[in-house]
């Protein structure tokens, strides 16, 4: 029932600060007592502070005495006029969090064989109610809740109640709302109501897998799971799915590999899927008809079911998805996971706001909803059960779906404690979990120093960040198109690229360093956010013909596989990946988005290159160095004439690299001795037969160089 009839309106703003609002229509808007009124009994309110705001009076008053929320409370006024008590800016304020933080780990459903117990944390709720439906019955079945310490409602239904669609009906403010479990494990199609399911009938045994000693060992490859395998060439049978991500030995019409097979030999250690959490955009009924890249985030501990073979069985999303991190596991490769816990699809439809509305958002000062992430709202992660859920979700993920590691989609939205706090649990879970996001400051009204961005990188060491100046310095801006960066001929990009090729830690003593070690800098050029690397050499270099774009594309990819930091590849990078110009292309059709599997073919050089390139950075400790210290210690820069950037290498192999960025040759004089060519304009690999000796040597236009000491 909503009250639709009051006359004017009364919130709890703090523990003991009651807002009333008399509109100016309604007795001028004067009043100059009020009572509060609970179980037959009146108190009077304390008036503090009397001021219009517009159309209304505007009172602040004291309560006396505790306000207790499992209560309905009146205010009167002193013309006898009523109206309930709501539930206003309480909700975000400290004393609120202290007083109902709860820290148990038992939210959402627990299935036992003969017993299912619910647990929902909803505080400023007066009652809440389950509603149970049979799968595949119109019926539904209503159960009661009870109130608990800590703002907990629970109920015990002495049935084993597997399969069953549930749901929460909770009053607030007089007002019903039904809503899926924030903490649902399983949902039914287009997450609209939560299911219940035994997990344990999925569990999969740990693999062992190769160990990672420092991030920077990682070697990152992002991809999409349908734009993995959606193409008509792509080898595989179930295209666009889970289970066709999971396909082993898939070849293309090359015979060649194509899918999982294609990136374990291409030698990268971690793949990183787009969100692969419940999202909105995509009909589940219909997945064929739409495309998103899932960052509309529904249910956070529910697979998204536009890539099961069956999104009606709520196992099939489960198991399969399963099913590809097993397959993943199988090759000694490493699972990524893009969390998008900055922000809802929409928040007034969200479990979240109407579980505990106006809880989970931030609020700018007027008391609007703030939209730092441009989505049109902010999840407050500062607040304690905020922040409980995000690291109760990730916890869930590392245990039940064994991922290895998470991409944090704009967490300089997040705070630095919760994203501190994700830390320590993965590390208690499961050491060598790598965390990598987006630094970003956004115009969220948190303080600049709680912001888990960049600038704060400090405060959370052991999380990597998305290096932008890195990205922007080698490729150019991703928000001029035709900005070139140092990989594309510009030098006025050198010192920027010098400092970013040493892992952005102040090699130099004239640049400011932007991370504190090398292991915090992801390094990338693409990503599937902006134009790819080759749609922007198109834009920039309308007149050139392919193989000079081919060069440019090269080299820049080559930088960021050679640099100090952890190396992120968009996938098809290396065969030139394009989108035809599409600049956002987050719900644009298969034929954009789709990894075109015989243009791998058609550029099958490039990808031999950039393989091994690959195999250079792995088989070398010099081009993943763990520290700062180690980098200052090891690295020596040589000099060059611009635009060249030359390093020496001098721990345990003696290495030289060689980056020419102009569109000429260039003359460069190395150290006496023998050296093997292990990479250069033509060719890449570890196994070298060509040889220079000491003194000078050509390097070719556009093109990097990796010389060995015999």
């Amino acid at each position: 029932m909503i009250a639709t009839n009051r006359n004017f309106f009364a919130y709890l703003d703090e523990m003991k600060i009651i807002t009333i609002l008399l509109p100016l229509s309604y007795h001028h808007g004067l009043s100059s007592s009020f009572l509060i009124s609970s179980d037959f009994q009146e108190h009077p309110l304390k008036i503090i502070e009397k001021l219009q705001i517009d159309n209304k009076m505007k009172y602040i008053c004291e309560l006396s005495k505790d306000y207790s929320f499992d209560k309905q409370y009146l205010i009167i006024d002193e013309h006898g006029g009523k109206t309930d008590l709501q539930i206003g800016a309480v909700i975000r304020t400290e004393a609120f969090d202290e007083k109902f933080y709860y820290d148990g780990n038992d939210l959402g459903v627990t299935l036992h064989a003969r017993q299912t117990i619910f647990k929902l944390w909803a505080p400023t709720a007066t009652q809440v109610k389950i509603k149970l439906r049979p799968a595949n019955s119109s019926f539904s079945e209503i159960v009661k809740m009870k109130r608990e310490d800590r703002g907990i409602w629970s109920v015990t239904v002495n049935r084993d109640l597997e399969f069953y669609h549930y749901s929460f009906l909770i009053l607030v403010n007089q007002e019903w709302r039904e809503a899926v479990d924030p903490y649902a494990k399983a949902v039914t199609v287009n997450g609209e109501l939560g299911v219940i399911v035994s997990l344990e009938k999925t569990r999969r045994p740990r693999p062992s897998l190769p160990s990672i000693e420092s991030a920077v060992d990682a070697i990152v490859y992002e991809t999409h799971i349908r734009d993995l395998t959606i193409h008509s060439k792509s080898g595989v049978k179930n295209k666009g799915l889970y289970l066709g991500a999971a396909e082993l030995n898939t070849k293309g019409i090359d015979g060649e590999p194509t899918g999982l097979a294609y990136m374990k030999d291409l030698g990268i250690t971690h793949i990183e899927f787009l969100p692969f959490h419940d999202f909105a955009g995509v009909d589940e009924r219909r997945p064929s008809n739409e495309y998103n890249w899932g960052y509309n985030p529904l249910h956070f501990n529910a697979p998204e079911g536009s890539y099961s073979t069956n999104p009606a069985n709520p196992y099939s999303r489960i198991i399969e998805l399963k099913e590809l991190i097993d397959q993943v596991h199988s090759l000694g490769l490493r699972v990524i996971m893009d969390v998008v816990y900055n922000h809802v699809y929409i928040r007034e439809t969200s479990s979240f706001e109407k579980v505990v509305p106006g809880y989970y958002f931030r609020h700018n000062d007027i008391g609007l909803p703030s939209n730092g992430t441009g989505v049109g709202n902010d999840i407050a992660s500062e607040r304690k059960m905020v922040r409980k859920f995000i690291v109760d979700s990730i916890s869930f993920w590392l245990e039940e779906y064994q991922i290895d590691g998470f991409r944090f989609d704009l967490m300089g939205i997040l705070d630095v404690e919760t994203m501190s706090e994700v830390r320590k649990e993965c590390d208690r879970l499961s050491k060598g979990t790598i965390i990598i996001g987006e630094g970003w400051s956004l115009n969220t009204p948190l303080p600049v120093e709680q912001k888990a961005t960049i600038a704060n990188q400090a405060k959370m060491p052991n999380i990597a960040q998305f290096n932008d100046r890195f990205r922007d310095c080698i490729k150019g801006s991703s928000f001029n198109l035709f900005d070139k960066g140092y990989a594309l001929g510009n030098e006025h990009y050198l010192e920027a690229a010098n400092e970013a090729i040493t892992g952005s830690v102040g090699f130099t003593k004239q640049a400011s360093a932007v991370f504190h070690e090398p292991f915090q800098s992801v390094n990338y050029v693409e990503c599937h956010d902006n134009h790819t690397m080759w749609d922007k050499l198109l834009a920039c270099l309308p007149d050139a013909d392919d193989s000079l774009r081919i060069k440019y594309h090269r080299l820049a990819t080559s930088i960021v596989l050679l640099s100090q930091g952890i190396p992120f590849l968009h996938s098809g990078q290396e065969f030139f990946r394009t989108k035809k110009g599409d600049g956002n292309s987050y719900r644009s059709p298969d034929e954009t988005n789709q990894l075109d599997w015989e243009r791998k073919i058609l550029y099958k050089e490039n990808v031999k290159y950039i393989k091994g390139v690959l195999q250079i950075r792995k088989t070398f400790p010099c081009f993943r160095m763990r520290t700062a210290a180690e980098i200052r210690t090891n690295i020596r820069q040589l000099r060059c004439e611009v635009p060249v950037l030359g390093y020496l290498f001098t721990s345990e192999d003696e290495l030289l690299l060689f980056i020419n960025s102009s569109s000429k040759k260039q003359t460069v004089l190395i150290p006496d001795g023998d050296w093997a060519v292990l990479a250069d304009h033509n060719q890449a690999e570890i196994s070298s037969k060509k040889f220079l000796s000491g003194g000078q040597i050509i390097l070719e236009p556009v093109s990097i160089n990796v010389l060995l000491k015999k």
